[in-house]
Parts: structure tokens; C-alpha cells; sequence
């Protein structure tokens, strides 16, 4: 962890000169060539790691055991997909449309046993009944694949490629709001105290890949929660990226008219004074610690527009993202610039998608004409990130996850649209040991629980955590204790 200011002082008495020193160096530092803090993230992970020595469970940059993934593409759909019109088709909405739940078949899915399986509480009217009225389905489904995994015809191309995923349709949480997308990052409702994401987690337990690049970064919308350490620590928040090449991130440009060799002059200056101050006055590694970071994110000034410049990728590979087409050409680009930062060695590249305080996805009327129109944007740069990993060999190391932080109704709102439903839904996982083709888990006949092998949002970090080799029990026990819901279970049955 970063010392705090509980821990002892160090005792090397130095002159007030010195200090003044210091102070002068950390202010240029802190300044220099505009590059801000945003490498130093990475160093200051470093920093920690030394300076919680000796506590067994401070990570080494190495697994726990051995891994089956190496890094994470992760696809978070903001707003809530809903799962009936995605992968986990329900004919029964269309069969038993215009009814209440109690009018049909299905009463018994608001029956305290059931509600009891996933520990949530289901809201109604004043007479006990449900409040909308059952919806029919908006769009049809088709079998896909060997496995015959029903799929939206709004995920055609995603669908193409099922026999590579698992599709996971028994997912609950808590949090009938948009906090959920905290919840799904973090396992912690955000009314409570926040707590380190999944990413941040990542990027604690393991060693780099790459030096000249950040090990987190995330591109995309985000609200809510725009930090990721919490007590961790900033050192293992993402680093925001944007997919262009001219200025991919924000403030890392050099302020004013400033040359790369001059920058070169400066760091070096720096660091000639450091070495020539610490021969006299040892004692300063923070310090140390810093300006390494700056030089970090001089590199990253280079190596991070590379990543993301497309004139190397053949034509074929920029239609396969969508590159050719406005609906897909944005998010193919993100999904483009991942599959190149994997390559590159960065840990976990989060992508956000759906704009707005609560997301696109967030269709509570017109859903049919807003789902098909944001499917359109994602299915087919989606399925061309999973060809692409599949063709270079990556995705067998390459662990790519799909997931919204909850569902949509089996009832209307406003008459064409879902409202909010925490209670059941889907995400899928593909690549870096997952089983692909196999639908884990279901919610009932209507879609409105999840009834067969029920999970909660942490069970998706505790399986991508064990394909990274790392256990999400041990890796958590850094003195700040966590329920056991918390650490999440893996899901075994959808590992190869």
C-alpha cells in the first residue's frame, strides 16, 4: 500500500536546504511537460508493492497458480440489455402478452422460495399484484452454431460465433438502479463504502507486460464511479484512452511549443540532479519512485499512439470491426485499438458503450427501435474482435467478457419499453480457458428469475480472476475484510 501518514517518519535527519530541494524538484515534477500524473499510476503500484515487504499478501507481479488467460477485454453495455431480446429468449412473454404475472401459468415466480434463492425482494402494487403487464417479445431468435444456442436476430454476427462463448443467463444483483453499473465492478451496492473494481484488482495482482505502456485503461462513457483503486489506491485506476492518434490521452501533451528533445533534455536534467542528490542525501525513494513515472509517461507518449494508428491493419481486418460502416465504425475502432493493446501486452482494456447518466441501453419505451439500433452498433464489432483474437491465436489467452449491469422487465413500461430488473439476466464470457458454446444457468419461464444455478455479479470476477491464476480470497486479504459474497465463487461449469 502507499505509505499513509500513520507510519513512521523516516529518522534521517536532513538540512533545510535539502528540503527546500525536494520541494523545488517535486514541483517541477509535478508540472513538467504537462505530462501530469497520468503514468505515475503505474510506478506507484511498483512503490507499494516494496513498501508492504514482508506482508504475504501483498502481490509479487505473479500468479497464484498457473494461468489460463494473460489479459481481459472487457464489454460493458451501460443501461441494461435486456436479456429476453438478447440471449435468453422467453415465448412466453408473446404467448401470455397483455397479462399479469398472477393471470398466467407463473405466479409462483414471485413466491418467497423463489425470491429467497437470489436474496432480493420483488416490489408491488397495493393488491400484491405486479404492476405492468406481460410484453411480448420484440424481436425473433434463431439457433446458432453446433451447440444450437438461440440468440437474438439483433446479435446475428455475435451469434455466428457462439460455439466460442458461454453464455451465463442466471445473473442477479441487488440494485434496481443505474448504481448497478458500480455494483457489476465492484460487487458493492453504491450506497455502501466503495471498494477496488475488477480492474483494479487485476492490476494489483499482476506484473506488467509491457513497460512502455499503462497495464488498465478504459475507453468508453463512464458516470457514477469514475475511480477504480479506492483504498487501494490511484495507482491502480485505469488510465482513460481515447481512440484518437493525434491525442489519445488527455493531458499528456506537453504544454506549450515543446520539442520531444527537449522534454528528452529536461527528464534527463532531472534525473542528473536526483542521481548527483541522493549520493548525499539517501533516503528519498519516493522520490525515485516519481520521476521513474514520468519517464514512463514520456515513453507512453510514443507508444500509445502507435498502438492505436490502423494504417498497419489490412482492409479485410478493418471491415471485419465494422471500420466501413458509420453505425459500427466507432465502436470498432475501440474494439479495433483493444485487440491491439492486448497484443501490446496491456492487463485489462475496459471498454464502456452507451452514452447518457444511465446509458443508451436504458430503454424504458421505444425499445424495440432503440435495442435494434444499439445491437447494430456492437454485434458486429464484437464478433470481429472474437474472429480476429481467434485467427491470431489470442483468444485462447485473450479473455473477452460481455455484460450490462442488469436486465429488463418481462412487463411493459409506457407501453413499448422494460423498466429496471436486477433479478435475472445474461452476460457472456469467451476466450482464456472459457468453455464456448454452453448456455450456464436460467431464469424462469418469463424471464423474471434467475432459478438454476443462480450467481451474483462477483462470480464473473472471481472466474476471470482465477483464468488470470489469481484466487480472488487471498488476493483480497489486504486487511480490509470482505463478506463472502464479496469474493465471489467461480463458475466452474462454464471452464474448459
Amino acid at each position: 500500500m502507499p505509505p499513509t501518514t500513520d507510519q513512521p517518519m523516516n529518522k534521517t535527519r536532513q538540512p533545510t536546504e535539502h528540503f527546500a530541494a525536494l520541494q523545488q524538484r517535486r514541483s517541477f515534477l509535478q508540472s513538467a511537460a504537462g505530462l501530469g500524473g497520468i503514468a505515475l499510476q503505474s510506478m506507484l503500484a511498483k512503490e507499494s508493492a516494496a513498501n508492504e515487504a514482508g506482508n504475504s499478501t501483498t502481490p509479487n507481479g505473479q500468479p497464484h497458480f498457473a494461468p489460463r488467460a494473460k489479459n481481459v477485454i472487457w464489454l460493458f453495455m451501460r443501461g441494461g440489455v435486456s436479456h429476453m431480446e438478447s440471449f435468453d429468449p422467453k415465448p412466453s412473454l408473446t404467448k401470455y402478452a397483455g397479462k399479469s404475472i398472477a393471470e398466467t401459468p407463473f405466479a409462483g415466480v414471485q413466491s418467497p422460495e423463489k425470491l429467497n434463492k437470489v436474496r432480493v425482494v420483488v416490489v408491488n402494487d397495493a393488491n400484491g399484484q405486479q404492476r405492468n403487464k406481460l410484453y411480448p417479445l420484440q424481436v425473433g431468435f434463431q439457433k446458432y452454431g453446433q451447440s444450437g444456442i438461440e440468440v437474438s436476430d439483433w446479435f446475428p454476427h455475435i451469434g455466428s460465433c457462439i460455439d466460442d462463448i458461454a453464455v451465463i443467463r442466471s445473473m442477479w444483483t441487488t440494485d434496481d438502479n443505474h448504481g448497478a453499473q458500480v455494483q457489476f465492478h465492484s460487487g458493492r451496492h453504491m450506497l455502501d463504502p466503495r471498494v477496488p473494481t475488477i480492474g483494479a484488482w487485476v492490476n494489483y495482482g499482476l506484473g506488467s507486460l509491457n513497460e512502455n505502456l499503462p497495464q488498465f485503461i478504459s475507453m468508453g462513457p463512464r458516470f457514477f464511479d469514475r475511480s477504480d483503486g479506492h483504498y487501494l489506491g490511484p495507482a491502480y485506476d485505469a488510465v482513460k484512452l481515447k481512440v484518437d492518434p493525434k491525442n489519445p490521452l488527455e493531458f499528456a501533451q506537453p504544454e506549450g511549443d515543446v520539442s520531444r528533445a527537449e522534454q528528452q533534455l529536461g527528464f534527463g536534467l532531472v534525473n542528473k540532479l536526483n542521481r548527483l542528490s541522493s549520493t548525499d542525501y539517501p533516503g528519498d525513494p519516493a522520490l525515485d519512485a516519481r520521476i521513474k513515472s514520468y519517464e514512463l509517461a514520456f515513453r507512453m507518449q510514443t507508444a500509445v499512439p502507435n498502438v492505436i494508428r490502423f494504417d498497419q491493419e489490412t482492409e479485410s481486418t478493418r471491415r471485419l470491426y465494422g471500420l466501413d460502416q458509420k453505425e459500427t465504425r466507432a465502436f470498432g475502432e475501440q474494439l479495433l485499438a483493444a485487440r491491439r493493446f492486448a497484443e501490446s501486452g496491456v492487463r485489462f482494456i475496459q471498454i464502456m458503450h452507451g452514452d447518457g447518466a444511465a446509458g443508451a441501453w436504458d430503454q424504458h419505451s421505444n425499445l424495440k427501435a432503440k435495442h435494434s439500433e444499439l445491437a447494430m452498433q456492437v454485434d458486429r464489432p464484437v464478433a470481429g474482435l472474437l474472429r480476429d483474437l481467434k485467427q491470431r491465436g489470442m483468444l485462447d489467452e485473450t479473455l473477452v467478457v460481455f455484460a450490462t449491469e442488469f436486465g429488463r422487465t418481462p412487463g411493459s413500461q409506457s407501453s413499448n419499453g422494460r423498466d429496471h430488473h436486477p433479478h435475472g439476466f445474461s452476460v457472456w464470457m469467451a476466450g482464456g480457458g472459457i468453455r464456448g458454446g454452453i448456455a450456464h444457468g436460467s431464469t424462469d419461464e418469463i424471464g423474471f428469475h434467475a432459478v438454476e444455478s443462480p450467481h451474483y455479479v462477483t462470480d464473473v470476477h472471481a472466474t476471470l480472476l482465477h483464468q488470470l491464476g489469481l484466487h480472488s480470497h487471498r488476493l483480497h486479504a489486504t486487511g480490509h475484510q470482505r463478506l463472502e459474497q464479496d469474493f465471489g465463487q467461480v463458475i466452474h461449469g462454464i471452464l474448459s
